[in-house]
Parts: C-alpha cells; structure tokens; sequence
C-alpha cells in the first residue's frame, strides 16, 4: 500500500512538471537579433531576425520621453522589416524604438510583458545615409573652365505635394565635396562648395578631367558626415594640333625622315632617268652603226 501511495505522489509531482514545462513552452517566444536601423536619403526601415515560426513582431517606436506609438503595418506581423519613413518626420528629433515577440493572431498568451529587443536611439538627420548624386558637366568656351552642375538628391518625403530634396531639409547645413584630376593622372585635388553649380577654374586647356562628388554634412558626427560618393565622370578630350600633340624634337625628327626619303627618292629617279638615256643612246649608235654604207 504505501509503494502505491509513492507511486501516486510521484505521477502528480511528474505531471505537475511536465504542465509547467509545457505551459513555459507554449508562452517561449525567441527575442528579435541583429537589430538595424536602414535609412537613405531619409528613407528608413528598422530590420532584425530571425524569421518568426509560431509567434510574430510587433515594433513600438517612439521619440525619446514621448508617449510609445505603434505602426499598424508593424502589429504581430511575421515581417521582419518595418518602414517608419512617414512616422519618422519630425527629422531633427531622437527616436528609440522596441521589437517585442508576440503570439500570433488569436492566440492568447498568460505573459504579463513579452520578450523584445531595443534598438539604438536613431535621429534622421543625424544618421541617414546620404546618397551619390548625379551632375553634369559643363565646360566654357575657352576651354579652361568647367562647372558642375550637381543634381540635389530626392528623399521620399513630401511637402505641399512635391517631393523635398536633400537640400530642402538640410538647407544651409548641405555642401559638397569636389575631387578631381586629369584623366589618367593619379594626383587628385578637391574643392568644397555651398553650391550645387560647382566652378573649377585654371585648367589645362584640352586636357580632359574626371570628377566625383560627394554630399557634405558638417554639423555631423565624423563619421556621418560625408555622403556616398557619386559615379566617377570625364569630360572630353578636345582635339590637339600636331604641335601641341608632340615635341619640337618629335617634329623635327619627322621632318628630317621625310627629307631624307624624299632626297632619297629624287636621287633614284635621277639615276633611273640616266640609266634609261644611256641605253636609248646606245641603242641610237649602234642602228646608225648598221645602216652607215661599208
């Protein structure tokens, strides 16, 4: 009877183990990793991992000290990817933002708090990435001359129904960096400016140059400063006369060659033009030979 009795106590203890286990097993939802703020050109998407299986993310976002706000794209969603370019516009400000591991939808769960990870605090003006912009060369008549002209990058944020460019939003606080050197020439110089239309003057006169620009952000940190960098751009190479092209010492060897052939070809043609007199002569002489009476 009293194995029995231990036998029961034992069954309870084991179930009651396994019920706990289980129950913890079912309300298991793995914290999101490698937690990443993507922004370009003010375009941003929070990203993490891994890919959820039986739970799901819901992203809270919010600016630091304010009330925590949520996007409906971004609720026990199986994504892993929330783009909060349009609740991001208050660009100057500094946003934290959590990823907390949910049940899915429908199903209920006896945590008080779920699991979730923080991401760095992220301020859009501060942090996004600014992209290489394109621009056109333009070169002056005297050749000597060439300004660029710098296309403002888009962002994806409108006002008044027209998309803001970067300029738009950093006004006075947006340069550019210029460097450039002579198409096959490894020296490079650079030239900062407040200006879109970029002027680079004292250049040599038909020699093509290549450029690539980069946007500028001084009241940046360092590192975040500095944009990417555009596609490297040359100008043309302008047509040279043979006496820019070469040497003094160049040209007139070619001369010389020249004379020399041509001395050398009048030469031939004369003697080749008193071979042939010679022979007539002969020729003359020896008919007159024969005819003359014996």
């Amino acid at each position: 009877m009293e194995d029995v009795r231990t036998f029961l106590h034992f069954g309870v203890l084991l179930s009651s183990v396994l019920f706990t286990t289980g129950a913890a097993g079912e309300d298991y939802f793995p914290e999101a990793m490698d937690v990443q703020w993507v922004s370009n050109n003010f375009k941003t998407i929070l990203t993490w991992g891994p890919e959820p299986t039986n739970y799901t993310y819901t992203v809270e976002f919010s600016r630091v000290g304010k009330d925590r706000q949520r996007n409906p794209h971004c609720i026990r969603s199986s994504r892993t990817e929330c783009d909060l370019t349009n609740e991001l516009r208050n660009l100057q400000e500094t946003y934290s933002a959590d990823i907390l591991s949910e049940p899915l939808p429908g199903v209920t769960s006896d945590l008080v708090e779920f699991p979730y990870t923080r991401a760095e605090r992220f301020s859009p003006y501060k942090h996004t990435k600014i992209g290489g912009p394109a621009f056109k060369i333009v070169q002056s008549e005297d050749k000597t001359k060439m300004t660029l002209h710098i296309q403002d990058p888009l962002t994806p944020l409108y006002k008044d129904d027209q998309l803001l460019t970067i300029r738009d939003i950093f006004k006075n606080d947006l340069k550019y960096r210029v460097v450039y050197n002579k198409a096959g020439s490894t020296g490079k110089k650079e030239k900062m400016s407040d200006l879109r239309n970029v002027e680079l003057t004292n250049l040599d006169k038909g020699q093509s140059y290549c450029f690539m620009v980069a946007a500028y952000i001084p009241s940046r940190s360092a590192q975040k400063r500095l944009g990417d960098w555009s596609k490297a751009q040359c100008s043309p190479r302008e047509g040279k006369t043979i006496f820019e092209e070469f040497s003094f010492g160049v040209i007139s060897g070619a001369i010389g060659i020249m004379l020399a052939i041509f001395i050398i070809l009048i030469t031939l043609t004369v003697v080749c033009c008193k071979r042939c007199c010679c022979k007539k002569t002969k020729t003359v002489d020896k008919d007159n030979l024969q005819m003359s009476p014996v």
